[in-house]
């Protein structure tokens, strides 16, 4: 059979131009991607567009995977590794016929190999690539950490204790099929999982009959698996070894780090532990350094917000931006996005981190090493003598340091750093609080970000409905007008909370003459929030969670979440 070409029936469906067509086959040749991928990753179509494309030009099925439990018996038909390679995975079999899941259903050699493999004709379906890879996760991820717990009860009776923990980590390669110890198979095989479910830490807790083990995905901790008590200690100390820790010593908190390759993906893993009554409870921080320098838009600044950000990082004359938020509101991820645009081969960029989250090439990194006296303080003077820039302190804890800051940024320095407050108000407050002179607050600081982090709706369980009166109000929106809320109905790809993935919120505050002025004449807290209120340019916190909430981004739980009912301006 003789199918249309795809781009051409992308352009004949209007989905794409000619223009656009030919762009991406010059690309195509340099990335070597297939076409509907290079589509996609230029952003000029949606996976759903290549699907329905797809569906004419074949003349196949799709799948939602969504709403189409994997048994798992069906794991045994296809290797892990041929699946990965080919994003595919099996959905059904029905005698021999076996049905298959594939973002490229144009890829005949995988078709074959499928073939080849599993012994059964294959019926391809059309699925989302993203769809395809976290049911991959679940459906060999769970059976991998399973089968190693089964290994591992097994084999402990039957190999020394120490053969199981000196296994060799030969290769920071994540495989949780490869040949090594059970041990060693169960750790790689919970990073895997962590890393494809995009979780930030993995927890391994012990208790008094069981080890439990839970991963934080979109800000909460999920439940993942249970590991039987008598395995606690050969898990424990393989991921001791991994961090470079002692395993003799049980009774004080250890820290760690290593490193590791998933798929395409360079991980650092932050390691830790503590002394509980049950033993010791061990957490693994995960950094994805390939995906942990953000474009500005994508961690969610934009519109007239976007200007304002630009504004704050391209001061000729220096000054301080602060970033603020609680803990846990993607601060540091803001700082490295601007870190990263302004690295340069012009500019001398030092940075002073505890600890240096990631490494970046280009710019030099300071470590703070409180132990041997190296502070933020004592290392923001020694850096003043470096001839810098631009110098991006990780967190200002005291008046010390803040005032530091304040005196590079009028010296011509550009400062950014972070400070755990709630607002920009908040932040004046604060550096007042710690110490800093109002005449140094007003000459040095330029502008304020302060920022959170709100869930975004599941795509996969998305759906539309009228909202309350009383959710109206709770955005300050009027009841006479109709609007269309989203909500996420909750999937297997959720965990059932209707949320998947999360997106910064921000508030960014250019601290004008007007405002300078305010601070420096000693102008109280009421008086300041009623010069940034009635600034034109200013867009609260609050009203960015609304427009989010109308673009049908997030929920108005979320937006309730991190604001309260009256930050929100009134409609009449």
């Amino acid at each position: 059979m003789k199918f249309k070409r795809l781009g051409d029936m992308l352009v004949a469906t209007g989905v794409i131009t000619n223009e656009q067509l030919e762009n991406a086959l010059k690309k195509q040749k340099e990335t070597k991607n297939r076409l509907g991928k290079e589509l996609i990753e230029e952003e000029i179509i949606t996976e759903e567009q290549l699907i329905q494309t797809l569906k004419l030009q074949l003349g196949l099925d799709s799948i939602d995977l969504s709403k189409s439990p994997i048994p798992s018996a069906l794991s045994e038909l296809i290797p892990k590794k041929l699946a990965y390679n080919y994003s595919l995975i099996p959905v059904k079999l029905e005698g021999n016929l076996l049905y298959v899941a594939m973002s490229d259903p144009l890829n005949f050699m995988a078709l074959e190999d499928v073939k080849a493999v599993s012994q059964k004709r294959i019926v391809p379906l059309i699925a989302t690539e993203e769809s395809i890879q976290r049911n991959i996760a679940l459906l060999y991820g769970n059976e991998s950490a399973t089968k190693a717990i089964e290994d591992m009860k097994r084999e402990m009776d039957e190999v020394s204790f120490d053969s199981v923990l000196t296994d060799s980590f030969t290769s920071n390669v994540i495989d949780s099929e490869d040949q090594s110890a059970p041990t060693v198979r169960l750790v790689n095989s919970l990073i895997e999982w962590a890393v494809s479910e995009h979780a930030s830490d993995i927890h391994v807790e012990p208790h008094e009959k069981e080890v439990r083990v839970r991963m934080r995905i979109d800000g909460l901790l999920r439940h993942i698996m249970t590991v039987p008590k008598d395995l606690q200690a050969s898990l424990i100390s393989r991921l001791k070894i991994m961090a470079g820790m002692d395993i003799t010593e049980r009774r004080i908190p250890q820290d760690g780090r290593s490193n590791a390759k998933v798929k395409e993906a360079e991980i650092d893993l932050r390691m830790s532990t503590l002394p509980t009554i049950y033993g010791e409870k061990f957490v693994i921080r995960l950094l994805d350094k390939n995906t942990q320098l953000l474009d500005k838009t994508k961690i969610g600044i934009k519109d007239e917000d976007l200007e304002k950000y630009m504004q704050l990082i391209g001061q000729k004359n220096g000054g301080v931006v602060l970033i603020v938020g609680p803990t846990g509101s993607g601060k540091t991820s803001t700082l490295y996005t601007m870190i990263r645009e302004l690295n340069t081969e012009e500019s001398n960029l030092i940075t002073l981190e505890d600890p240096v989250e990631y490494n970046i090439s280009g710019i030099n990194q300071v470590q703070i090493n409180e132990k041997i006296g190296m502070t933020f303080s004592g290392g923001l003077r020694a850096i003043l003598r470096q001839d810098p820039d631009i110098i991006a302190v990780g967190e200002i804890r005291d008046g010390e340091t803040a005032e530091i800051a304040m005196r590079a940024a009028i010296t011509g320095h550009l400062v950014l750093s972070t400070i755990h407050t709630n607002s920009a108000i908040a932040t004046l407050d604060r550096l007042l609080d710690i110490g800093v002179a109002p005449y140094l607050i007003s000459s040095a600081l330029n502008g304020v970000v302060s920022q959170r982090l709100v869930r975004k709706i599941c795509p996969y369980c998305r759906e539309e409905y009228a909202p309350s009166e009383e959710e109206l109000y709770s955005l300050g929106l009027s009841p006479n007008n109709e609007y269309s809320f989203y909500r996420g109905a909750g999937c297997p790809h959720c965990f059932n909370t209707g949320y998947r993935g999360r997106i910064g919120v921000f508030e960014i505050l250019v601290l004008d003459k007007k405002i300078k002025n305010a601070i420096s004449n000693g102008a109280k807290r009421e008086e300041l929030a009623e010069m940034i209120r009635k600034d034109e340019n200013f867009v609260s916190l609050a009203e960015n969670c609304k427009r989010l909430v109308l673009e049908g981004v997030t929920t108005v739980d979320e937006a309730k979440r991190i604001t309260n009912v009256e930050d929100f301006d009134y409609e009449n």
